[in-house]
C-alpha cells in the first residue's frame, strides 16, 4: 500500500509529550522491535520533538516504516562492541534504528572520559539515529562535553559549484555543562536546513523558504512538494550547503559536511553515499556512521573552574545589546529549552497531515492509533 498524501492542515494538533511517546512505542511494538531497544529509542525521540527539533522526532516514523519494508532497518539487531581501546571504541549496530546504539555509544564515551579524560566511540552498520543534540546532551549531563556527529543514507546537498548532491546533511552537536545555566547545546546541520525541514513546510502547506532548495539550474524552489522530488527523486539538485550561496561563503557548509564524513564515514568504516550512490552494503543495509565524544573538563581544569568560565560567557553575551529591543542575543540551546518547557506545559505540536501519515503507518502495521 502507498500512504496518503494527506490534505492542506488547518492548525497543528496538541498532544501530551506522554501520548506522543505511547504512539511511538505502540508503532514499535507493532514492528517487532526487540523490548530492551523500546524505552530509549522513544525517550529520545519524544525529547527530540519537546526540544522543537520537529522533523526529527515523530516525524521520521514513516521513513522508518518505509526503511523497515525494504529490509534496511534491523528490529532484532546484535549491537556488539567489536574494538576497543583504553579511549576508544567501535560498535558494530547490526542495521539497528540509530537511537539504541547511539546512546549505548555514548555513554561508553562517558565512561572512558570519566576514567581517562576523553572518550571516542563511533559506530558502523547504523540507521538514522534522530537529533544529534540528544547524544551530545546526554554527555554534558554527565558533566562531559559532549561531541555528536553522524553521515546519512541519502544524497541531499550539492557541494558548492556543484549540479548534483553529494552529501546528507552531516550534523554536528557540541554541548558543554555550566554551573548555573543549563548546558550549552549547538545542533545543526551542515546544510542550510535539514531535510526535515523540507518535509515539514509539506506537511504544514508552507512554501520553501528561498535559498534552501536548488533546482538543476540553480535556481531556489519555492513549492514543498517539487522541492521533495528534487531531494528525494532527482539526481541533480537538492539541499544548499550551510551559507546557501557562494557569496555568503558555502564552501564552509561543503567543508563542514565533508570533515563531518571523514569522522563518522570514512574513520569508523560506513559507507560514503557519494561513492556507493545509493548502494546498500552486502548485509542489504545503508551502513550509516555515528562517531561520539566525551571530554572530561576536570582533565584540563580544576573542579568547577569550566562550569563557572562558561557561566560568565553564556551571561556575557546574553548582556550583549540587541539589534531590535524585545529580541535579546541567544546562545545555542535557548530555543530548545524554551521550546521543552513550552511543550511539557501545551503539549508537542503535530501537523495534520503528519498525523493522517502516522493514522496509516500504525494502521498498516496494525498498531493503535492514540493521537487524538
Amino acid at each position: 500500500m502507498t500512504p496518503p498524501r494527506g490534505t492542506v492542515n488547518d492548525d497543528a494538533i496538541r498532544i501530551p509529550a506522554a501520548t506522543v511517546g505511547r504512539q511511538i512505542e505502540a508503532v514499535f511494538r507493532a514492528w517487532d522491535m526487540a523490548g530492551e531497544l523500546i524505552a530509549p529509542t522513544v525517550a529520545a525521540m519524544v525529547e527530540t520533538d519537546l526540544r522543537g527539533v520537529d522533523s526529527h522526532g515523530i516525524a521520521m516514523l514513516p521513513r522508518y516504516y518505509e526503511l523497515l519494508r525494504e529490509g534496511v532497518i534491523n528490529m532484532r539487531p546484535a549491537i556488539r562492541l567489536v574494538r576497543e581501546g583504553p579511549v576508544t571504541g567501535l560498535l558494530d549496530a547490526d542495521g539497528a534504528i540509530g537511537h539504541p546504539v547511539s546512546l549505548r555509544a555514548v555513554d561508553l564515551a562517558i565512561d572512558k572520559a570519566r576514567a581517562a579524560g576523553v572518550g571516542v566511540v563511533g559506530v558502523v552498520d547504523s540507521n538514522h539515529f534522530g537529533a544529534a543534540g540528544v547524544y551530545a546532551l546526554r554527555a554534558a549531563r554527565a558533566g562531559m562535553v559532549g561531541l555528536a556527529t553522524t553521515n546519512a543514507w541519502a544524497r541531499a546537498v550539492v557541494p558548492t559549484r556543484a549540479r548534483v548532491p553529494m552529501f546528507g546533511t552531516n550534523p554536528i552537536a557540541l554541548a558543554a555543562p555550566a554551573r548555573e545555566h543549563l548546558p550549552f547545546v549547538l545542533d545543526m546541520a551542515t546544510s542550510t536546513v535539514a531535510v526535515g525541514k523540507i518535509n515539514l513546510c509539506w506537511y504544514n502547506d508552507r512554501p520553501v523558504p528561498d535559498g534552501w532548495v536548488l533546482d538543476e539550474d540553480g535556481r531556489s524552489i519555492a513549492d514543498p512538494a517539487r522541492a521533495r522530488e528534487y531531494i528525494y527523486q532527482r539526481e541533480e539538485g537538492g539541499l544548499t550547503p550551510l551559507g546557501g550561496t557562494p557569496a555568503l561563503s558555502s564552501h564552509k557548509g561543503y567543508g563542514l559536511a565533508a570533515a563531518v564524513e571523514i569522522l563518522a564515514g570514512t574513520l569508523v568504516g560506513a559507507t560514503y553515499i557519494g561513492v556507493s550512490r545509493g548502494r546498500r552494503s552486502a548485509k542489504g543495509r545503508y551502513n550509516i556512521g555515528h562517531l561520539f565524544m566525551a571530554i572530561d573538563p576536570g582533565a584540563f581544569r580544576e573542579a568547577g573552574a569550566f562550569e563557572a568560565d562558561l557561566d560568565a560567557m553564556i551571561d556575557a553575551l546574553h548582556r550583549t545589546p540587541p539589534l531590535e529591543a524585545g529580541e535579546p542575543v541567544l546562545v545555542a540551546g535557548d530555543p530548545e529549552w524554551t521550546s521543552t518547557a513550552e511543550r511539557e506545559r501545551s503539549g508537542i505540536p503535530i501537523p495534520r497531515r503528519l498525523a493522517e501519515r502516522i493514522r496509516w503507518v500504525a494502521g498498516d502495521c496494525g498498531a493503535a492509533y492514540v493521537l487524538e
